[in-house]
């Protein structure tokens, strides 16, 4: 699968979808995020189960502000629309790969179950 490029518009579909989403956060004028793009497209090739996208933050803004993207790169991973993992810095290959590895293996049932629990106890 090549690497999808989303905006304001087309996040939230991405969203929705019930693939596991890798999101990358960067900038043309970045060189750790030019450095890390090969790796990261590497991986998109390797894992056609999980859907990898970009995002430009001198052009999505809105969507920049909204996960008070810091610094760049910043990868964030999602599944069934709860943010699994969020840091800023480039990865190495093998440590992207361990990080799919560590994605696809979380029992998404017991992490909805944990939210419903903390939700609840803030009532």
């Amino acid at each position: 699968m090549a690497v999808e490029n989303l905006n304001q518009d087309t996040f939230k579909t991405a969203l929705d979808d019930e693939r596991p989403l890798v999101v990358d956060f960067w900038a043309p004028w970045c060189g750790p995020c030019r450095n890390f793009a090969p790796v990261f497209e590497a991986a998109s090739e390797a894992h056609p189960d999980i859907r990898f996208v970009k995002i430009n933050t001198e052009e999505e803004q809105d969507l920049t502000n909204a996960f008070r993207i810091r610094s760049i790169p910043t990868l964030m991973v999602f599944r069934e629309q709860v943010m699994l993992f969020n840091q800023a810095g480039a990865l190495s290959a093998p440590q992207l790969e361990q990080l799919i590895g560590q994605i696809k293996s979380v029992d998404m049932a017991e992490v909805h179950r944990q939210i419903a629990e903390d939700a609840a106890a803030k009532e």
